[in-house]
């Protein structure tokens, strides 16, 4: 049975079906969704200070003066002090350390232990890649990626300006939009990569 179509009837017609095409056509064209990052959330995000290499603290353990003191974390990531030896602290945030050396001491050599731990001096930031003094730099409390970036010089005329690379302790390189308000940590390795033309 053959049907006759008014002109707005085809009209409407005509135009879900271009609807329905564009649909399908922005479905199989979306690109792939990106990698974790510090920008979009995940385990990368954390802001939590992890003690690395060459950290130094101060630790206080409540009416022990021998064995409160100035400490490194060595080659190995460990710190080692008087009665209980060696305490992974590579990795680890300040408050887990801690808790760690306290639950070491109360062990067979103190009752109950109060432990406090500050850094005292923190590992240094890397600024590499498309800047124009690449290398190591002191950390500074509440730096931001764009301050990173101009502690290193500034950008070369190679540089592609709207993201940065950033290998963080306890976590994998990330790609971070320069328009995010991440923080730089102590040890971050930044690296600003080149522009493709």
């Amino acid at each position: 049975m053959y049907m006759r179509f008014t002109a707005p009837k085809r009209a409407k017609g005509i135009a879900a079906l271009i609807a329905a095409a564009l649909a399908v056509g922005a479905c199989t064209s979306a690109p792939p969704l990106p990698p974790p990052s510090f920008a979009t959330g995940g385990e990368a995000l954390e802001r939590t200070y992890r003690l690395g290499i060459g950290d130094k603290l101060k630790i206080t353990v409540f009416g022990e003066e021998s064995l409160s003191g100035q400490y490194e974390v060595n080659a190995l990531g460990q710190i080692s002090l008087p009665l209980v030896g060696e305490i992974g602290a590579r990795g680890m945030a300040i408050s887990a350390f801690r808790d760690a050396v306290a639950k070491r001491l109360a062990e067979g050599y103190l009752k109950n232990p109060r432990v406090t731990v500050e850094v005292l001096n923190y590992r240094p930031i890397y600024v590499h890649g498309e800047v124009k003094s690449g290398g190591e730099f002191p950390y500074k409390n509440g730096l931001k990626l764009r301050d990173a970036v101009a502690v290193a010089g500034g950008y070369t005329y190679r540089a592609d300006e709207s993201y940065v690379l950033i290998v963080r302790e306890g976590s994998g390189e990330a790609r971070v939009p320069l328009a995010s308000d991440i923080v730089v940590l102590p040890g971050d390795n930044i690296r600003v990569p080149e522009r493709f033309f």
